[in-house]
């Protein structure tokens, strides 16, 4: 199965894909972080650019800064216009990749501003957490699916947490709170590979 997994720069769902004998790349305006066995199948640029190819699968990651509830504090300071058309680009890119021309989609973000939602024209199919897959913590995470099917739980663990939501200031905050946990990147690669 050909696989396209738009804005990642870890590699964690490429490589679980990649580990179980698919054709899968991960794709993002920004370089490949450090390790990962899969690096060399990293595509750099617009994961628009990538949707004129034969993919079976897209999975995708979009920015959530001006998407997400939690970022609704962006709307509410100094230039709100400005705010409130970046949460239009980012919902419009959501929905581009929501309807691309690919057979199976997931698209993964949190809990969405209704203003989004609006744009979008949905909300998730499910909501997964980190708890749900061998990792001790609470992070909503939407799934919006085109014919797949819900994630299963594989490994319930006891002793959540809000590590991500309690996570010091830094630079790179942002990037150390997009990362998918590999209990999730392994569930999709491991069930989603099975649908035919």
């Amino acid at each position: 199965m050909r696989v396209l997994v738009g804005c990642e720069r870890s590699g964690i769902v490429r490589d679980a894909f990649r580990d179980r004998g698919h054709e899968a790349f991960s794709c993002d305006l920004e370089g490949v972080e450090p390790g990962g066995k899969w690096r060399d199948c990293h595509l750099y640029g617009d994961v628009l650019s990538f949707l004129g190819e034969p993919w079976d699968m897209l999975i995708a990651f979009p920015p959530c800064t001006y998407l997400c509830n939690s970022g609704v504090r962006w709307l509410d300071r100094g230039a709100n216009r400005s705010r409130m058309a970046m949460m239009r680009r980012a919902a419009n890119l959501f929905k581009s990749l929501l309807n691309a021309p690919v057979e199976k989609i997931a698209i993964e973000n949190p809990r969405m501003h209704y203003y989004a939602v609006d744009i979008i024209g949905r909300r998730q199919d499910q909501t997964v957490h980190p708890w749900q897959f061998g990792h001790g913590e609470q992070k909503a995470t939407g799934l919006w699916l085109k014919n797949l099917p819900l994630l299963q739980p594989t490994d319930i663990v006891e002793g959540r947490e809000q590590r991500i939501w309690k996570m010091s200031p830094s630079a790179d905050r942002g990037i150390l709170r997009s990362v998918t946990y590999q209990g999730i990147a392994d569930a999709m690669a491991e069930q989603w590979s099975t649908e035919s």
